[in-house]
């Protein structure tokens, strides 16, 4: 439990130059006899991978560095060359076993390798890979049968992407045909992807490129802990108001927001914010777009984010756990608006591909047969009563956040002034790290622990992550 290694001192404000004195002295990381001590009390999980024999994580980076993408990050001082996985758990090329919480970005919901999940794609890639959808298969017809059933109302035509930005890049384009209007309005700190319109809509400054983006109008964040009216929703909304009023003809496209802000660190929207905002922008005959891509598939401890809001939208997009890890994607609609594809010709290779929607079927059942939504839920609130009683114990946490099993723990050296302690969570990662634990960051200052784990995740697994946690922090 968390008493087991009580911080000796509460977290005081800590610059970034003495952060770096602490790192760089033999404190910096637990001693190799806590550690020890501290990874025996890792969960029993009956799993061993078999031996690795593959390029070591150094020969990796050297690869990487010169073959890859400059722009493509990794996480942690020395990064982890990760061989396989089982369910929540990683492990890297030693075959040191790691809790995993984040899941690949929010991704592998129904845990790593999941052999329900794996055995009907191989048998899917035994017979046949790709047809390409202008052939029949069963594969496409069984899923988005299947995944409108999981969508209220008339939410039942399906088009399948590979990705998030595909499917944020189509609602934008549908919605704009379908209403004649060009301006959509999205939140600001809210990430919808990274192409040319979902980049206009994403509103953070590190994820957008000095290229045209027109036509997007960023609303207030209604962001209970920084945010300007604090929990008000319905002041936020009427921020929503002015800008159609004052920003566009008074008739738009669209308005597209995330449940939760992912990449803008596990951010709840005020109370009352979503049904104010929808009523405003059906009034300007907008079409509300729910970006479901990190907040769906039972993650939240709802099917989707957007049902703890009671509203419906008109298009759903999805993607990350659609499909456990495969690339897959999608944006769900009525048939009405998912007419005006037809004016023109609109395809998508890959879209649809049979491997893929055989994934997502899978994935399905699992979180049905397995209880996932449920397990997210009563998990979820376990861990964030949890990190609610770390809050009261270290200063340096300055908002506990999120649903089901899809939180934030925000970090700041100033409560009062709500500082962004950027270089202490990068500290304490590492730190977790070494004890076993992967956590993800996120928000504009890379300030918030991003925790979402696998929804097999168990309170075993809870109680060893908030320790790891309470451990780190008291350690700087």
């Amino acid at each position: 439990m968390m008493h087991r290694f009580t911080a000796k001192r509460s977290v005081q404000t800590v610059s970034a130059s003495l952060l770096r004195r602490c790192i760089s002295s033999t404190s910096q990381t637990a001693s190799v006899k806590d550690t020890d001590e501290f990874l025996a009390r890792l969960p029993p999980f009956d799993y061993t991978p078999p031996p690795y024999s593959g390029p070591s994580a150094d020969e990796i980076l050297s690869k990487r560095k010169e073959f890859l993408s400059p722009s493509m990050p990794v996480l942690f001082r020395k990064p982890l060359n990760i061989v396989d996985g089982k369910m929540q758990y990683l492990f890297d090329e030693s075959g040191r076993r790691y809790l995993d919480a984040f899941a690949g970005i929010a991704v592998v919901n129904c845990g790593h390798c999941h052999p329900d999940v794996v055995e009907p794609v191989i048998n899917q890639i035994k017979r046949l890979q790709h047809p390409t959808v202008l052939y029949l298969n069963h594969a496409i017809a069984e899923f988005s049968e299947a995944l409108a059933s999981k969508l209220p109302g008339d939410l039942k035509v399906v088009f399948f992407t590979n990705s998030g930005t595909e499917a944020n890049e189509l609602a934008l384009m549908m919605a704009k045909l379908y209403t004649g209007c060009q301006d959509i309005v999205s939140i600001r700190n809210g990430y919808h992807g990274n192409a040319a319109g979902t980049m206009g809509a994403t509103a953070q400054s590190l994820w957008k490129f000095n290229v045209v983006q027109t036509g997007t109008h960023h609303a207030l964040n209604p962001d209970p802990y920084r945010g300007v009216f604090g929990s008000d929703g319905e002041k936020y909304a009427r921020d929503v108001q002015d800008l159609i009023q004052y920003g566009t003809t008074g008739h738009i496209a669209g308005f597209i927001c995330e449940a939760i802000q992912g990449v803008g660190g596990i951010v709840e929207l005020a109370p009352g914010y979503l049904s104010a905002a929808y009523d405003i922008v059906k009034k300007a005959g907008g079409l509300f777009i729910a970006d479901e891509v990190q907040s769906g598939f039972a993650r939240t401890g709802n099917f989707w984010g957007f049902e703890a809001h009671n509203v419906v939208p008109d298009i759903v997009t999805m993607a990350k756990g659609i499909g456990n890890g495969f690339p897959l994607g999608a944006v769900v609609t009525t048939p009405e608006i998912a007419g005006v594809l037809t004016r023109r010709c609109y395809f998508n290779t890959f879209g649809g591909n049979a491997v893929s929607t055989t994934a997502g079927l899978a994935v399905l059942n699992v979180i049905e047969k397995e209880k996932l939504q449920e397990n997210a839920s009563m998990v979820g609130s376990y861990l964030k009563g949890k990190l609610n009683q770390l809050k009261e114990k270290h200063e340096i946490i300055g908002d506990v956040r999120g649903r089901g099993l899809m939180l934030g723990v925000e970090l700041v050296s100033d409560r009062k002034l709500k500082t962004p302690a950027t270089a202490e969570t990068l500290h304490i990662m590492d730190q977790m790290k070494e004890l076993g634990v992967l956590v993800g960051k996120g928000g504009y200052f890379g300030n918030v622990f991003r925790i979402t784990p696998p929804l097999c995740f168990t309170k075993e697994d809870a109680d060893y992550l908030v320790e790891a946690m309470d451990y780190s922090i008291s350690k700087i």
